[in-house]
């Protein structure tokens, strides 16, 4: 073994503890690039298998009602591979021991086709139980996420209303679908109160009256066919009976959600590592800047043996790629434990037919390079000046530095300060590149834990506007067809019911200036309070009299104004094309809509003062009876409770972002002590003599220790208010990076949220101090007083 290895074993041994605290950064930094990287692969892997077994379609369209004669028409489209047409309608399901109904998707089934194992598109695959049989019971199948969260097994038997008519449903089995991975009626997928139900399709039929009719088309395209034009061509082909408007695969529910999901792995698969791997270079570069100081007689000897520059340069660049091999080996297998906790709360959530935690070669081979080359940079920046030195100059010391008085000092106002404390100015006046990368490494893992808080804020957020300020109404109500609006008294009749209001949602096409969109239209009653619109800033907003309101996200979109007139058309019922003026935009949370006074839509639409949806406020003590009366309700056919809803997503959401967040906030502690521990290491071994000095003229333990750490101190208290600042900034920056176009979130950072995040990283970087404090109590006043460098 030559001297040179030799010395670079010695070098790390006497280094493990710093060596250790930056490896962990770096561990840090490759567990969640790879852990991450690798749950997205492995999801994205499972869901492209899974459509692609379970056949599922490239286009999605809508309608009314429609002959299935166009069943050739659709066919015969350019681009058009396969198409298949179903008949699909909510009801409302009464569950055995269930006091709340819940609503069910019912969707019919080709039970022929099933049985010859020719579904064709969206496919299903049977989980438990089997496939239904052509008999004198109505048999089901249904969701297996739907199954699992209501304790559903094959042979219990339900009760749906069918198009007013109370049927009794046997449950045969359960199955999965490309097309309900998430189930959900337009808003969050909730699987307490919303089951995907799967019917004999001549059953399906004749239950709903569609003899002959279809109100949902899938189809397949050929391969390298543009969706775009199909899209067109689908809808000028629908548009007669009544088309909601087709769309892509992209922006089919289901798919969307799951996509935006893999879109947010990715993010926080590249943003929160990168942090932890610069700050691992920093840290590297000012431990071996500290090294390569002390050792200039060391590299002088190498040099006078006929060691090269470049061979000491990769002798110091050699131990950080030790440190960083260390970092990356236990970086791989930390991936592995968060990889596959986190899949394991996705298996939960993605119901996919496999799933299993696979870490491609490419992401171990680009974490070991990433961190190789911050290595690197961190190590060469730190070396570079000194292996260029002559044997001759690197035998004598560094040239004393020349200090200047401080700008405290210059202003007069050094009589002021005390000796400690002018100490801790000089240094930073002294070293301010050093000291402005501490205080930024403390900053970003304050950042960081207040990034992984942040969400459970803006979830509570969203949670009250939505809940609390939205809808105030305990329960929705949707009904078969649309319905006088004098319902509304017999709602109010219902027990318990203390206010009813209806109100309208209708699929429109707006378009201007070239633009269009397809969206939703909201009608609410002047004064509405059960179901209104809230603004971000402004709170509830009433409707006014005429025109309509746009949402910011629709507004933003189509590049409209207020005062601007827009182009409308309705899409089902009298599919009136029209223009109403926009006399409002609010800012809203969840959706490209638009709102308007519940007369005038009713007014522009002219197709009578029908609707569909009422919001119910109801006494809670009269739960029971309410209930009751709504399950032998005929022409309720899906309902919504508030309550329910709201536990079901609390308990899934505190826990899911309750881990999340415990993560980050370790890995922050992990950053804060690696940058503050190394940072009075460096200090100490920099200051040792002065402070050995110090005690042997008489100052305490005490005393040397707070002008050693007071420095840090400051930095530290430094960092703080601008790690507040920065956590709001990346807080922000993930928010806009995995942004949907649907969704608007705000950055909500409650007090408490920026005050932990202060305190645990502050309680990091004392637990390091105190380290750092027993080696000043060691030290070995003869010894280092005579080592003068």
């Amino acid at each position: 073994m030559k001297a040179i290895h030799i010395k670079l074993w010695r070098d790390l041994t006497r280094l493990r503890a710093q060596a250790a605290t930056i490896a962990v950064v770096v561990a840090i930094g490759v567990a969640g690039f790879v852990g991450m990287f690798s749950v997205h692969e492995s999801l994205k892997g499972s869901r492209d298998a899974f459509y692609r077994d379970n056949r599922l379609a490239d286009v999605f369209a809508n309608v009314k009602r429609a002959p299935v004669q166009l069943h050739e028409r659709l066919a015969a489209l350019d681009g058009v591979a396969e198409v298949k047409l179903d008949v699909v309608f909510d009801a409302q399901v009464d569950l055995p021991g269930v006091v709340v109904p819940v609503t069910g998707r019912f969707i019919g089934l080709d039970l022929a086709r099933v049985h010859a194992n020719r579904q064709g598109l969206n496919a299903l695959t049977l989980k438990r139980g089997r496939w239904p049989e052509h008999d004198g019971t109505l048999e089901a199948l249904v969701s297996d996420r739907f199954a699992a969260a209501r304790s559903l097994n094959p042979g219990d038997t339900v009760h749906a209303i069918l198009n007013g008519k109370r049927e009794r449903v046997l449950l045969v089995g359960t199955v999965a679908s490309p097309e309900y991975v998430f189930a959900s009626q337009g808003g969050a997928p909730d699987d307490q109160q919303f089951g995907i139900w799967w019917i004999d399709a001549a059953r399906m039929t004749e239950a709903f009256d569609m003899q002959g009719a279809f109100n949902q088309a899938s189809l397949r395209l050929d391969a390298g066919v543009a969706v775009a034009p199909v899209l067109e061509r689908v809808d000028r082909l629908l548009e007669p009976y009544g088309a909601i408007g087709a769309v892509g695969r992209d922006r089919q529910l289901s798919s969307k959600i799951v996509t935006d999901e893999l879109a947010s792995l990715k993010v926080m698969g590249t943003v929160l590592p990168s942090i932890f791997l610069a700050v691992a270079m920093f840290i590297l570069n000012v431990v071996l800047s500290r090294q390569v100081a002390t050792q200039r007689s060391q590299i002088a000897a190498l040099k006078a043996l006929g060691y090269s520059d470049g061979a000491i340069a990769w002798h110091y660049i050699q131990l950080a790629f030790a440190i960083a091999g260390l970092g990356v080996a236990a970086g791989l297998a930390l991936s592995a434990l968060i990889g596959q906790g986190m899949l394991g709360l996705y298996d939960e959530v993605f119901r996919f037919n496999q799933l299993a935690y696979v870490t491609s070669p490419w992401l171990i081979v680009a974490s070991a390079l990433i961190a190789a080359v911050a290595a690197a940079l961190g190590t060469w920046t730190a070396i570079r000046a000194v292996v260029r030195l002559s044997p001759a100059q690197a035998m004598q010391p560094p040239s004393p530095p020349a200090f200047k008085p401080t700008l405290i000092e210059r202003l007069g106002f050094a009589r002021y300060v005390s000796t400690g404390a002018m100490m801790v100015i000089r240094n930073f006046e002294r070293r301010p590149l050093r000291a402005a990368f501490t205080v930024t490494g403390i900053a970003l893992a304050v950042a960081l834990q207040i990034s992984g808080a942040f969400w459970l804020d803006a979830i509570a957020h969203i949670v009250d506007v939505q809940f609390r300020q939205v809808q105030q109404g305990d329960v929705l109500v949707n009904f078969h067809r649309p319905v006088p609006l004098d319902v509304v008294q017999d709602l109010r009749r219902l027990p318990g019911v203390i206010g009813a209001e209806p109100y309208r949602t209708e699929p429109v096409r707006v378009r201007f200036g070239g633009r269009s969109e397809d969206t939703a239209l909201m009608g609410f009653r002047a004064g509405a309070r059960l179901m209104r619109v809230v603004d971000e800033q402004r709170g509830a907003v009433d409707m006014p009299a005429h025109g309509v309101v746009l949402s910011a996200m629709l507004a933003r979109e189509l590049g409209v104004r207020v005062g601007d007139r827009i182009a409308l058309e309705f899409r089902l019922w009298n599919q009136r094309h029209t223009e109403v003026e926009v006399v409002d935009v609010v800012q809203t949370m969840f959706g490209k809509l638009l709102y308007m006074n519940l007369d005038a839509m009713n007014r522009l639409a002219r197709d009578g003062d029908g609707v569909v949806d009422a919001a119910l406020q109801v006494d809670s003590q009269a739960m029971g009876a309410f209930w009751a009366a709504v399950k032998g309700a005929p022409t309720i056919s899906a309902v919504f409770d508030k309550a329910g809803s709201l536990a079901n997503f609390n308990k899934t959401t505190s826990r899911n972002m309750g881990v999340f967040s415990g993560i980050l906030t370790l890995f922050a502690v992990a950053m804060a002590v690696g940058i503050i521990y190394n940072a009075a290491r460096i200090s100490l071994s920099e200051r040792a003599w002065e402070l050995a000095s110090l005690r042997v003229l008489g100052m305490t333990r005490a005393e040397v220790s707070v002008l050693l750490l007071a420095e840090l101190g400051a930095e530290l208290l430094l960092a703080l208010p601008i790690g507040l600042l920065a956590g709001w900034g990346l807080a922000s920056l993930m928010m806009q990076l995995m942004s949907s176009d649907s969704i608007d979130f705000p950055v909500i950072i409650e007090p408490s949220t920026y005050a932990s995040a202060a305190l645990i990283v502050l309680a990091a970087g004392i637990a390091s101090a105190l380290l750092v404090r027993r080696k000043i109590d060691q030290l070995d006043l003869v010894a280092v007083l005579k080592v003068r460098e």
